[in-house]
């Protein structure tokens, strides 16, 4: 299984940007998907996630603002960011479980700076 993330950047406080992560595999067979980000000198964290045993979840931080979605047709997951906050800014890692093995992606950057 790979995991390719695309769309991280620089933006501005307050602005929106989508990421997208492409899988080699059907999106559909994966237990769970998501999205994780990492700050510096932060633990990785949870942001977004669909599983098949509860559902879509979010973190706390993001709630309200950030939207977890997928194109099962296309084996793509998206993650809309809206009202993007400094806090925001960190590495953001697609993720996914199939047969208990774990997978990431290498992660795309983004910014939130004025």
């Amino acid at each position: 299984v790979q995991l390719v993330e695309s769309g991280g950047g620089l933006v501005q406080p307050g602005e929106s940007r989508r990421l997208s992560c492409g899988a080699s595999g059907s999106i559909k067979s994966f237990n769970v998907i998501g999205w994780y980000r990492q700050a510096p000198g932060k633990q990785r964290e949870l942001v977004a996630s669909f599983s098949r045993s509860v559902g879509i979840s979010y973190g706390d931080s993001v709630k309200g603002r950030f939207t977890i979605s997928r194109d099962d047709a296309k084996n793509l997951l998206y993650l809309q960011m809206n009202s993007l906050k400094p806090e925001d800014t960190g590495l953001y890692y697609c993720n996914a479980h199939l047969l208990g093995l774990e997978y990431w992606g290498p992660g795309t950057q983004v910014t939130v700076s004025s």
